[in-house]
């Protein structure tokens, strides 16, 4: 069986990524201990809300630093996928975790499209990664987010939201999805089984 650590910190939907990883089968463990996140095999940070309070989370419960040193895979699940970075420019500008290049900025989509990007949308992967194995040109993703992060070299797969939503991000063990990939239906459960399958 599968183990994976899923930060309980008060600012992510917690309940529903454990559910979905348990229908995979794995074993979840449900924390908020500096100590169990550097015992973890595999780490995600779920996020919902806004930058700033789930900054200040992680920083009251001591889970900063020991997200930043996690050498095994860790997956960012929507703003989780934005506090990887380096810094967002809500709240007039908010320091992330600083473990990918770039700042995440207000969502401008085109014309005739509300803010924040509340739907379904066609994920078009650009990179092949073992996270997007068997993800092909058909796979749809459920995104909920106001705030975008840079389209840079660490883009494995965008959406199109009237502009480039990098939609799978990765930069060595840490991977970000700015969808929720426990909503996404089969395309979703496909991607956190993979995840479960990543080792270090």
């Amino acid at each position: 069986m599968k183990s994976v650590t899923v930060l309980a910190y008060g600012a992510g939907n917690v309940a529903s990524v454990q559910f979905a990883l348990e229908r995979l089968g794995a074993a979840v463990r449900l924390t908020s201990d500096p100590v169990d996140v550097a015992e973890a095999e595999r780490l995600i940070l779920p996020g919902v809300g806004q930058a700033g309070y789930a900054m200040a989370r992680l920083d009251e419960l001591g889970l900063t630093e020991a997200v930043r040193a996690f050498p095994r895979p860790l997956l960012g699940v929507c703003l989780g996928q934005q506090l990887l970075f380096a810094d967002s420019e809500e709240g007039g500008g908010t320091p992330l975790l600083d473990l990918i290049p770039g700042r995440v900025r207000k969502l401008e989509p085109g014309p005739r499209l509300p803010v924040p990007h509340m739907g379904w949308s066609r994920l078009d992967v650009t990179r092949e990664d073992p996270l997007l194995e068997g993800i092909g040109g058909d796979a749809w993703a459920y995104f909920v987010h106001g705030f975008v992060c840079p389209d840079s070299p660490a883009t494995l797969a965008r959406a199109d939201y009237g502009g480039v939503v990098p939609a799978v991000v990765r930069q060595a063990n840490r991977w970000g999805c700015q969808f929720h990939p426990e909503r996404s239906a089969k395309a979703g459960a496909r991607i956190l089984k993979n995840f479960l399958e990543l080792t270090a």
